[in-house]
């Protein structure tokens, strides 16, 4: 999963003499990873840049689907994928790590958008022949900024003994911003498939196995093969990746209800689906029995 890093964030700001004082910010990243993605009001596409060979721009396209025009500034941020494919961000690279940032620019850095209007955001890379190779990842943080109140409008008077916290709400997406430098010999196996039951559902764990020097993307598919009779589908899951430098990935999804799933007969089978640069499908594979 690479991260569609997609990345939301909300932050909750708090007024008075205590807004220097108090901040809560919560940071939930989403590796959805193809495609386009909506936040709030805002429709991003596409949710993962790759840079390859020869290429040295590419562009971002920006949509407001809300009903208010809406602002936005973008920036650089770094983030770590975790073993449980959850995300932080970072400052320092862990070993192995490399950052895009410094070979790369983009503009505009702030987008206003009205309502059913839509922009796009230029990608380009700089000083490349600086690089070692390796795989370079950052990630643009497309960030919601709040409405300013207008001149004048001062804010209700409130009981001076009282204490008052207002919490503002603002979203954001990260999607990665990938620069690949050499060749790509990353592959992937699948191990450790398990199957449990918790909160009145199946959940299936695998553990995804990354080598060589490049990240992973790919779709998973669960499937459920009864003793008779075709194999039926379980759970989809569309751009789930593995990033660089991290050797494995321990992943957990909730299987969707199948009236004909019988937790003691059968088979369990999942089945990863690489994408690659020449676009020919590559499948890995693993199958439990169910007793």
């Amino acid at each position: 999963m690479s991260m569609i890093r997609r990345t939301t964030t909300q932050h909750f700001s708090y007024p008075s003499l205590f807004a220097k004082k108090l901040a809560l910010t919560a940071l939930l990243i989403i590796s959805s990873l193809a495609g386009a993605y909506a936040q709030g009001d805002l429709l991003i596409s596409p949710l993962r840049v790759v840079f390859e060979g020869n290429k040295k721009s590419q562009e971002i396209s920006l949509a407001n689907v809300g009903k208010d025009t809406a602002v936005y500034a973008v920036s650089i941020v770094d983030i770590r994928m975790k073993e449980d494919g959850s995300f932080e961000t970072i400052t320092t690279p862990d070993s192995g790590q490399l950052f895009a940032g410094p070979y790369m620019r983009f503009f505009p850095r702030k987008v206003v958008l009205a309502p059913n209007e839509s922009q796009v955001v230029k990608v380009q890379l700089m000083k490349t022949s600086q690089m070692t190779p390796g795989e370079y990842r950052s990630h643009l943080y497309f960030r919601a900024v709040p409405e300013e109140r207008p001149l004048g409008d001062a804010p209700s008077k409130k009981d001076s003994a009282s204490i008052s916290i207002q919490l503002k709400p603002i979203f954001g997406i990260t999607i990665p911003v990938i620069i690949r430098n050499g060749d790509n010999n990353a592959d992937v196996s699948l191990s450790d498939m398990k199957l449990a039951y918790e909160n009145n559902k199946y959940v299936m764990g695998v553990t995804f196995n990354r080598s060589g020097s490049m990240s992973v993307y790919g779709d998973l598919m669960v499937y459920y093969v009864p003793p008779t009779g075709k194999q039926v589908t379980m759970k989809t899951v569309k751009g789930l990746g593995v990033y660089t430098p991290n050797a494995l990935r321990r992943f957990r999804v909730e299987l969707d209800e199948e009236k004909n799933f019988d937790p003691k007969k059968g088979k369990l089978r999942a089945v990863y689906t690489l994408q690659t640069n020449d676009k020919t499908p590559k499948t890995k594979e693993i199958e439990m029995d169910l007793k």
